[in-house]
């Protein structure tokens, strides 16, 4: 298929740039497969059945968008992948002027070397010390809010609360499980009520997420590889669940893709404990989940490919177009939706 499949019109001014506050006063377009209606996310506890099952992802959002000298040169840096215990594979801004064994100086006394570079743009830093690089990342860093955002407005104190899910626990993001941000203690325990379950897994969300489809076939795309864990217990409840007939909605992209990761060819949930790279496009088999609640997402990006896939691309331009029409706020900060295929 055509990148250009996957094209629509998109105003900017319906790129939220802050989140709704309370956050679950936000919008959430329900699309069963081929019905659309309209709904809030408090909604949820009667959008869903009894039984369903949410799977959330508990990564955190580390601070890491550094801006840096060497010599003269402004340098910037989003860590994406860690490759070590001082090792950060990072997409650079001005990287011409940063050739391995060159030093980087983020202030604040944090600093790295730069230890190699790659084909797609990216470099290996080290930085230096013997501080954990999640203090250095602390005194230096700043959230790493999407382009979309960080463009239009400056990032500021409200985005280290903003930017983090209420089930933030293990330290390694670049980016939010955005789709979670509409989560309260409210909303939880009005899904607990309802019977509705709660499991959760650890994907690391990298900033390769926010790259453009830069090639004319999907096909021809590579996605960069993100580092998730689905333990053992985990893996032996949720496949429990499906045995039982219990239905398993994915909270967002990054749950689904490290669930869909792990499941094997007859749909059985393993544990995992790696990288993965997986592509999602339409035509593929959905093994591990049966709905999905995600955020609005951009033209031609990898993740409205991911929701084409499991609604269908008509179905999902429909929907779209929409919620353009209707006023819905688009991507990270924006609205949600419940995605129930047929």
């Amino acid at each position: 298929m055509r990148v250009a499949d996957f094209d629509f019109d998109l105003p900017a001014e319906r790129i939220a740039l802050r989140p709704a506050r309370p956050r679950d006063s936000a919008r959430l377009l329900l699309v069963e497969g081929g019905d659309i209606s309209d709904h809030q996310v408090l909604d949820l506890p009667d959008l869903l059945l009894p039984g369903d099952v949410l799977v959330f992802n508990d990564t955190k959002v580390i601070p890491a968008q550094l801006e840096g000298q060497r010599g003269e040169a402004s340098i910037g840096a989003t860590l994406h992948k860690r490759e070590g215990p001082r090792e950060w594979r990072a997409f650079l801004r001005n990287a011409k002027r940063a050739r391995p064994g060159d030093t980087i100086e983020f202030g604040e006394g944090v600093a790295a070397s730069v230890v190699d570079k790659a084909e797609d743009g990216s470099a290996l830093l080290h930085f230096h010390g013997d501080e954990p690089v999640e203090l250095l990342l602390e005194r230096a860093g700043r959230m790493p809010l999407p382009p979309y955002i960080a463009s239009r407005r400056d990032i500021d104190e409200s985005d280290r609360e903003d930017y983090q899910t209420i089930f933030a626990r293990e330290e390694g993001a670049v980016a939010a499980p955005t789709a979670a941000l509409h989560f309260t203690p409210r909303l939880l325990e009005a899904l607990e009520a309802r019977g509705i379950g709660r499991e959760t897994l650890t994907l690391h969300v990298g900033a390769g997420t926010f790259l453009p489809v830069k090639s004319e076939r999907i096909e021809e795309h590579k996605m960069h590889a993100e580092w998730g864990r689905i333990d053992a217990p985990t893996a032996e409840r949720l496949n429990a669940l499906r045995r039982s007939g219990r239905r398993l909605i994915s909270v967002g992209t990054t749950s689904l893709r490290l669930l869909e990761s792990a499941a094997d060819g007859d749909g059985m949930i393993r544990p995992f404990d790696g990288d993965t790279a997986i592509f999602i496009t339409p035509g593929y088999p959905f093994k591990a989940i049966d709905g999905l609640i995600t955020n609005f997402h951009l033209p031609r990006s990898t993740l409205f490919m991911l929701v084409s896939a499991l609604i269908g691309l008509d179905v999902m331009k429909a929907a779209y177009a929409h919620a353009v029409e209707a006023g819905y706020r688009f991507y990270s900060y924006g609205d949600a939706s419940l995605l129930l295929p047929r």
